[in-house]
């Protein structure tokens, strides 16, 4: 027996990939009624959704640039320091350049042309433009809805007011004017809605994508996906003219603080000089100063050199004095170091790039609207503070370096006045005061020409970018995909049903398969037993061919090999619970058995709840609870069933109050000597063994018990008590029986029909088919069953 268990199921898994298509077959309408909602539901969707389009351009910006600078003319006519990419990205995703575009775009005004379902924008296509005159308030967004009554008049809002093209109106969002467009045709209804500046920005800005185009170059990729591809072409095309314009005026705005500062030194050593001359000349007149020099060159040159000498490194000390200033004077706090008055001072010159450097890094966080207090400005904030500290230490030590200088060359001069201390005091302080004006006027012409620099180098500013392909607006959207769209359609068609199917068979608990048993228990299944059509419970007798009858008989035949040729055999029929068959089995195995020849009688032993006599067509009479009460002899009891040969019946009589005790007396087991005597077989319809003992009582009187599950009202738990039965022989011979199997159309999945049921459905050949009456929908899925397709290809 476990060889044939074995066997069953080796052939079950070598069919589960056909009988699961068979399974899925079955509702092949489902399936397509499914896909087709869907792409309806698709089509729907891809009808109305509202594209979207990508637009992009790409623009070269000059990446940062290490060392210094050694040639003269490229300091002065380059102004752009070393720029971070990533700096630069984030100016342009901020917002206040969007602003810039939304400003100069005019994009304050969005127009839509309503539809029945769609409200297209349509940006420079409309028939019309607003001018807004006046706004009460700027702040606030709002929205004009415009009904067209013909090609020149309008009304605007809930207004009843009727309104010319170039007409000025007023409502209470401020006073307008529509300005007509002659390219574009009018419809009947639009929608302009008004949003600030700043609101349209920042909409814009969160859409704008900006990516470098490739690593470790200065060409970025700017995109974004919008509802009118023109104007996202506009926006990225205009973003990045705004940013060309506004590093430009970065630069210049650098440019003119340093020229300021210059001015400003430059009217400060022009009144010294002014003053220092006037003093000279002054004192040349006073003191009839007329040709000292001839006079007296020969005892002052050595004086002059040591003179000229203390000159000069006093305007190295000057222009140290003159950088320490800028550095301590608050209003430079966070101001680049004018490169042209820089001193020959290697280290200095270092420190000064890079405190250059420290604060076009922080401006330009700050321009990204990064807020004062993140951590990476006070970073910033602190690496310049420190490198002011380290400039101003640099400049003390420069500035006593000069010092001693003076000092020592002052000591020279002494000596060399001490040679001419017969020189007149007249004379010495002339020459002090021309010393005095000379050194000014020095100073002033250094400023000058620094000033020049910075004005050409002004002049001459060029933006750091450059556009290399400007963005195009495209025809092709990319979202919705079409494509995708009708592929995820199918997919959802077929998978939605296949899954509601799959969730159902999972949370289906009871017997659906033949499969469903021989996972659970290794007892044999003796046979299945399909739905009857027929009113009647007796479907056996000697001229019916009916599909169900010949089940009857397939079990006849399997049936001796379990009772092994027993002439003489008592055979059990009980389920877990009512409701499963077992008075329709028990009657027609018995109407089958006596149409063999044998001499079958049927006990009513569900003494609970009889039913075989009323199946019969059989009135109720004294019967088994009679005798076991010893008021009756079994003779007298049996009556043969009418029109059957070799068929008896003996019925249950009337119900006893104490069923389980009367099964237990000794009368019991005088009965079934008694019947084994005088009758070939003995079928007993006995209660179901799930709810009450009364069979495994009479089990030890039985030579086999038939087991029956019933198709779609046995649950899977109970088939467990049946191999409990089985492993532990609780009953006789336990061996199963299928019942009330029905083969829809489609549905031929592995298990039923395995002993001929359903062999030769559709064919009258074999069986008397029995047609119950189908529903339209049967009848449609019997059109699509795919099995009837093969066959008729066969």
């Amino acid at each position: 027996m476990e060889e044939q268990v074995n066997s069953h199921k080796s052939e079950l898994w070598s069919l589960s990939l056909r009988d699961l298509f068979y399974k899925y077959v079955r509702f092949l309408p489902v399936f397509i009624l499914s896909v087709a909602l869907a792409l309806f539901a698709a089509y729907a969707y891809l009808r109305y959704a509202t594209p979207i389009y990508s637009v992009g351009g790409t623009m070269y910006i000059k990446s940062d640039k290490q060392g210094t600078r050694s040639d003269k003319f490229e300091d002065i006519f380059v102004n752009d320091k070393a720029l971070n990419i990533q700096s630069e990205i984030e100016i342009l995703k901020s917002k206040p350049l969007m602003e810039r575009v939304v400003n100069r775009l005019g994009l304050q005004f969005n127009y839509f042309a309503k539809g029945k379902i769609k409200t297209p924008n349509i940006y420079k296509q409309g028939p019309f433009l607003v001018t807004a005159l006046q706004l009460s308030d700027s702040s606030r967004p709002f929205t004009l809805n415009i009904h067209f009554l013909n090609t020149q008049e309008f009304t605007v809002n809930d207004s009843e007011k009727e309104f010319l093209f170039g007409q000025v109106f007023r409502n209470s969002y401020g006073v307008f004017r529509l300005d007509r467009n002659p390219s574009a045709g009018i419809s009947k209804e639009y929608s302009v809605e008004w949003k600030p500046s700043y609101i349209m920005a920042a909409g814009l800005a969160g859409s704008i994508q900006v990516n470098p185009k490739t690593l470790g170059t200065g060409i970025i990729s700017i995109s974004m996906q919008t509802e009118n591809a023109q104007m996202g072409a506009d926006v990225v095309n205009q973003l990045m003219e705004e940013y060309k314009l506004y590093s430009i005026e970065e630069k210049k705005s650098s440019s003119d603080s340093i020229l300021q500062f210059i001015d400003g030194r430059l009217a400060e050593y022009g009144r010294a000089y002014d003053s220092a001359q006037r003093v000279l000349l002054a004192y040349q007149e006073a003191n009839d100063l007329i040709d000292i020099e001839t006079q007296f060159g020969n005892y002052f040159n050595a004086i002059e050199e040591a003179d000229k000498s203390i000159a000069e490194q006093r305007i190295q000390l000057n222009t140290a004095q003159i950088v320490e200033d800028y550095v301590r004077d608050k209003r430079n706090e966070y101001s680049k170091v004018p490169s042209s008055l820089l001193l020959e001072d290697v280290t200095l010159n270092e420190l000064v790039s890079g405190y250059n450097t420290a604060q076009l890094k922080r401006q330009q966080l700050i321009d990204g609207n990064v807020p004062l207090e993140n951590p990476t400005v006070i970073e910033a904030n602190g690496q310049i503070e420190k490198l002011r500290t380290s400039i101003l230490e640099n400049l003390k030590g420069i500035k006593t370096v000069y010092s001693n200088i003076i000092a020592d060359l002052r000591t020279r001069s002494g000596t060399a006045q001490s040679q001419v201390r017969t020189m007149p005091y007249k004379v010495k302080e002339y020459l002090e005061r021309k010393r005095q004006v000379e050194t000014l006027q020095t100073l002033y012409k250094y400023l000058q020409e620094k000033r020049e620099e910075t004005a050409i180098s002004r002049a001459s500013t060029i933006a750091s970018s450059r556009v290399v392909d400007k963005a195009v607006a495209s025809s092709v959207p990319v979202k919705p995909n079409r494509r995708a769209i009708q592929i995820l359609a199918i997919l959802l068609g077929l998978g939605l049903p296949a899954m509601i199917i799959f969730i159902g068979e999972v949370l289906n608990d009871k017997v659906a398969t033949r499969f469903d048993i021989e996972k659970i228990t290794a007892a044999p299944i003796l046979g299945e037993v399909g739905h009857s059509y027929s009113d009647k419970v007796l479907v056996v007798n000697k001229t019916t061919r009916s599909m169900v009858a010949e089940q009857f008989r397939i079990i006849r035949s399997n049936l001796q090999y379990i009772l092994n040729k027993v002439d003489k055999s008592v055979i059990l029929v009980t389920s877990s619970f009512s409701g499963e068959g077992k008075s329709f089995i028990s009657t027609n195995m018995a109407a089958v058995l006596a149409l063999a020849g044998k001499k079958t009688i049927i006990l009513e032993f569900d003494i609970r709840k009889p039913k075989v006599l009323s199946g019969l067509g059989m009135s109720k009479a004294a019967g088994i609870t009679n005798y076991l009460v010893g008021k009756a002899t079994l003779p007298e009891l049996i009556r043969p069933v009418e029109g059957q040969e070799n068929f008896y019946v003996l019925g249950c009589g009337p119900i006893p109050p104490n069923p389980s005790e009367l099964l237990l007396d000794q009368r019991v087991e005088n009965m079934f000597t008694w019947l084994r005597e005088n009758y070939d077989v003995v079928i007993v319809d006995t209660a179901p063994v799930g709810m009450v003992s009364d069979a495994m009582t009479l089990g030890k009187f039985a030579d086999c018990t038939l087991y029956l599950v019933r198709q779609g009202h046995t649950f899977k738990k109970q088939v467990a008590l049946i191999d409990e039965f089985y492993q532990d022989n609780k009953l006789p011979k336990v061996s199963i029986v299928i019942n009330d199997v029905k083969m829809k159309p489609g549905y031929g999945y592995y298990g039923y029909g395995r002993y001929g049921y359903g062999y030769g459905y559709g064919e009258s050949s074999y069986y008397e088919e029995e047609h119950p009456p189908q529903s339209l929908f049967e009848r449609f899925i019997g059109l699509l069953d795919i099995r009837n397709w093969f066959k008729k290809k066969k």
